[in-house]
């Protein structure tokens, strides 16, 4: 079971990665021809090896910084139109779906006390 959500983890967070990048650059960027917001996706890349390795520690303190990605994508689905939000949906689910993997993870490895 914890292979499993090890693997989920990796996907979503590489999923997340890959929207925010394409999204800023090239999907649906605030300024044409790409912008600096794409630099967002730095900080979900810290996390990437510790996720892959299933380091708990990892799983722990990630599962907090991608609340902030999960407000920004609750934010700009309800204030932004068409394909931006459409990706800001996207990013809603990715966050959440990593959040409960990260979280399960956590959870199934801890040790008795």
């Amino acid at each position: 079971m914890t292979a499993k959500l090890r693997v989920a983890a990796s996907l979503t967070l590489l999923l997340l990665i890959v929207l925010c990048l394409a999204w800023e650059i090239w999907l649906a960027p605030l300024r044409p021809g790409g912008s600096f917001l794409a630099l967002k996706a730095l900080p979900l890349a810290l996390p990437f090896a510790g996720i892959a390795r299933g380091r708990r520690y990892t799983y722990q303190w990630s599962s907090l910084l991608v609340l902030a990605y999960f407000a920004e994508g609750v934010t700009r689905a309800w204030s932004d139109t068409g394909l931006s939000g459409q990706l800001a949906l996207a990013e809603t689910g990715l966050s959440l779906a990593f959040f409960a993997t990260a979280v399960s993870y956590a959870r199934l490895t801890r040790t008795a006390t």
